[in-house]
C-alpha cells in the first residue's frame, strides 16, 4: 500500500496513493469509485476486470480514478492494481459501510467501501466526484420495516457530488426521491428526462432536474455548496441504449416475484434479496453484462464532469 498521508487531515488514517495525491495538490480532476464491487459484486476475474475497466473509464473521461478500500488500519485512497487483485482474489472481506468506518480502521481489519462510506473518504480526501453504478435506496414495505439504504442518509451529510445510473427497480423509487427531497438532496438528471433505475435506462419517474451541458451542472454543483448546504448533490446518467435491460420486462418479473413472495410467506428484508433473484432469472444473463456496462458509463461521465469541475475552480485562479 502507498504511505502518503494527507495533510489535509492528520488525525485521521487516510493515505493517499502518489497519483492522486499529485493530481488533488494540482488541481487535476479526481473521481472516488468504491471497492465493494470487487469484493461483493462480481465472480474472479470479472470483478478485477471490471474495476479495472471502470479505472480506465474515469481516465477516459479526463480525470484520475480513485478506488477506495480500507486496508492496514487506513483508508486507503487509490487501489494499485496489485491491490485490486489482492481484494479481488481474497475471500471474507467484509463489507464496510459508512457506521462501521471507524471499528474497522481502530481494529485494524480490512474492509471494502460501499456508496456511504466511499462518499465519507471522498470528502476526508478532498476529492469532489464519487461515481457509482447505483445507490441504495427505500426498499419495499419500508413503511413497516423502515429498510432504508444508508447511502440515502450519508448524502445528507458529504459534501460529494455523486454521479449513478439511479437505482434498482427492486426498490421503491417513488419513496427513494421523496426522501431525497424532503432532504434537499438535489437530484439531476444529466442528458435525459428520467431518473433511471440501474440498468433500466427509465425508473418510470420524471427527475426533479434536467441539465445537459457538463460545463453548467459544474457550476450548479459549486453553486449547492456555496450557498452553505453540506449534503451531496445527486448526478443520474442511464445505461447507453444498446446496453439497457427492458424495463417493462424487469417489471413484469417484480410482479410476478412479489405474488410469489407473498405466496411463500416471505417477509421484511428477504423481499429484496427474493426480487433481486427473480429478476436476474427472467433475464438470463442480460443483467451481468448490463451492470458492467453501468460501471463503465457512469464512470466516464463521472469522469468528464469531475473535469469541467476542475476547469470552473482553475478559471478563478
Amino acid at each position: 500500500m502507498p504511505d502518503n498521508r494527507n495533510p489535509r487531515r492528520p488525525d485521521v488514517p487516510l493515505v493517499l496513493a502518489p497519483e492522486v495525491a499529485d493530481a488533488l495538490a494540482e488541481g487535476r480532476p479526481v473521481v472516488a469509485l468504491e471497492s465493494n464491487v470487487i469484493t461483493h459484486g462480481l465472480p474472479y476475474p470479472q470483478n478485477v476486470e471490471a474495476a479495472l475497466a471502470v479505472e480506465k473509464a474515469v481516465r477516459a473521461g479526463g480525470s484520475v480514478p480513485a478506488t477506495i478500500c480500507i486496508a492496514d488500519s487506513a483508508i486507503v485512497v487509490g487501489m494499485s492494481d496489485v491491490d485490486i487483485e489482492r481484494f479481488g482474489t481474497t475471500a471474507g472481506i467484509p463489507k464496510v459501510s459508512s457506521r462501521d468506518l471507524a471499528v474497522t480502521l481502530a481494529t485494524g481489519g480490512a474492509g471494502a467501501t460501499t456508496v456511504a462510506s466511499s462518499a465519507v473518504c471522498a470528502e476526508l480526501a478532498g476529492i469532489p466526484f464519487f461515481a457509482s453504478a447505483g445507490i441504495g435506496g427505500v426498499h419495499r414495505g419500508a413503511q413497516t420495516t423502515m429498510d432504508i439504504s444508508s447511502d440515502l442518509v450519508q448524502f445528507t451529510r458529504s459534501s460529494v457530488a455523486v454521479v449513478c445510473a439511479g437505482a434498482k427497480k427492486i426498490l421503491d423509487l417513488g419513496l427513494t426521491l421523496e426522501f431525497l427531497e424532503t432532504h434537499c438532496v438535489p437530484v439531476i438528471a444529466y442528458q435525459s428526462a428520467d431518473f433511471p433505475a440501474f440498468y433500466c435506462r427509465s425508473s418510470g419517474f420524471r427527475s426533479p432536474q434536467r441539465i445537459d451541458d457538463e460545463d453548467v451542472l459544474a457550476r450548479v454543483i459549486d453553486m449547492h455548496w456555496a450557498l452553505g448546504n453540506q449534503g451531496s448533490v445527486l448526478i443520474t446518467s442511464p445505461v447507453r441504449e444498446a446496453d439497457a435491460v427492458d424495463g417493462a420486462e424487469v417489471d413484469a418479473a417484480i410482479a410476478d416475484a412479489l405474488v410469489a413472495a407473498d405466496r411463500d410467506g416471505v417477509r421484511g428484508n428477504a423481499v429484496t434479496k427474493y426480487l433481486m433473484r427473480a429478476v436476474d432469472h427472467a433475464t438470463g444473463g442480460r443483467s451481468a453484462t448490463a451492470n458492467a456496462a453501468v460501471l463503465a458509463s457512469t464512470a466516464e461521465v463521472a469522469g468528464r464532469l469531475a473535469a469541467a469541475h476542475a476547469r470552473l475552480l482553475a478559471g478563478r485562479r
